[in-house]
């Protein structure tokens, strides 16, 4: 049995990413920039005017001054200002050769159509100057980087139209077990819907990554056996829910060995998600998790998406929020760190979620996050601080 560190260490350490690609910047969004972006030009690439207004001289806002033209965005200054000028100018215009200043329109009276006083003697440069935001040559995104919404906009804005990234990772997913039916099945007397597979592809589709369903498997060690080894040479990662603990039919463990699989961890000190096996084969992966769906969820949000990332390049170390309790907390067992379902009140406090144990997905509805109770603690008062995780 090993700590959580220790499994989150060796899945990092054991995963190498996969090739890299350039892709269309319409394409890009949770991808992982395969090398650094340096920007070929400055942001803004003139002094540009931060508002509609009038370009002058600071040392005439007292005067009343000339309008030399009018400058929209997109057009090129042809006047410079001189004592006792303006131009008038648009948001986002290029600011003309002898301005210093923007004043705002709102604090301008129109003398007669070529002249202008102003309301105010003082006021801000309202310029944004040349390379503020960005210098050419600066590196804008660092190798690694998660794409999200805001890193495409700079990708726009420096006109890389198509990064380089990491390849998006492939990966199977299968559920065991002659329980289960599908969602829009009736189940029988003894069996129950199939919750993980669909609980696992949203939290795929959540990273931006489109896994690819093969259904159910039942207890059978040669349809087990078949159907891994079909998954593995279809994709980089095989995801497998059930088979994994330590009963009749919990063959995963035995198949992987047979398999010529490298079986880095199958124990955890945790809970939920004791029983989690991560293996590795020449650039192929499985990554099993009980058949319990909150040991199933947990698992995925805590190693199963740090190994996905990885593969693709990126470093995944979500944020963790020390808040206060808002009640005390009491637990029987504190021989693993243990995760619980929390959820925030307006005051930012930390809820506990009434849970009944690994088979209880229905309490992760209420949640906003995973509370983490380390080992040997096995109790808190109203006030103190603990450890969440947001999901």
């Amino acid at each position: 049995m090993i700590t959580f560190n220790e499994a989150l260490k060796t899945v990092k350490h054991a995963t190498k990413k996969l090739e890299k690609e350039h892709i269309e910047l319409s394409k890009c969004l949770n991808r992982v920039l395969a090398e650094d972006v340096v920007s070929p030009i400055s942001i803004p690439p003139f002094n540009k005017s931060a508002m509609d207004g009038f370009a002058c001289r600071q040392a005439d806002l007292k005067e009343t001054l000339e309008i030399l033209e009018t400058i929209p965005a997109g057009t090129h200054p042809t006047k410079t200002i001189g004592k006792n000028q303006c131009s008038r100018i648009m948001t986002g215009a290029m600011v003309p050769e002898g301005a210093d200043c923007v004043v705002m329109v709102e604090k301008s009276e129109i003398v007669d159509p070529n002249h202008v006083r102003f309301t105010e003697t003082k006021t801000k440069t309202n310029i944004c100057i040349k390379g503020e935001d960005i210098q050419e040559n600066d590196v804008v995104l660092k190798k690694g980087t998660r794409i999200k919404a805001q890193h495409i906009s700079v990708l726009a804005e420096i006109g890389c139209a198509k990064p380089l990234v990491y390849q998006r990772v492939k990966i199977g997913i299968i559920a065991t077990g002659s329980e289960l039916v599908e969602p829009h099945e009736t189940p029988g007397a003894t069996q129950i819907r199939n919750v993980n597979s669909w609980q696992l592809l949203a939290q795929l589709e959540k990273i931006g990554i489109t896994g690819n369903y093969y259904g159910i498997v039942s207890d059978s060690k040669e349809a087990t056996k078949e159907m891994i080894a079909k998954c593995i040479d279809e994709n980089d990662l095989l995801i497998i829910s059930g088979g994994v603990s330590v009963g009749e039919y919990d063959f995963i463990p035995q198949i992987l060995k047979e398999l010529e699989f490298n079986i880095w961890f199958h124990t955890l000190s945790v809970k939920p998600g004791k029983h989690t096996v991560f293996a590795t084969r020449q650039g192929k992966y499985v990554f099993a998790m009980p058949g319990n769906p909150v040991s199933s969820f947990v698992q995925f949000e805590l190693l199963g998406k740090a190994l996905v990332f990885r593969l693709m390049g990126h470093d995944y170390n979500p944020a963790i929020v020390r808040l206060p309790i808002s009640c005390d907390y009491k637990r029987k067992r504190t021989d693993r760190l243990e995760f619980i379902p929390v959820r925030l009140n307006a005051n930012n406090q930390v809820i506990p979620v009434n849970y009944n144990g690994s088979a209880h997905i229905n309490a992760f509805t209420q949640a906003d996050g995973i509370m983490a109770i380390p080992r040997e603690v096995d109790e808190y008062t109203e006030g103190e601080f603990v450890h969440v995780r947001q999901i």
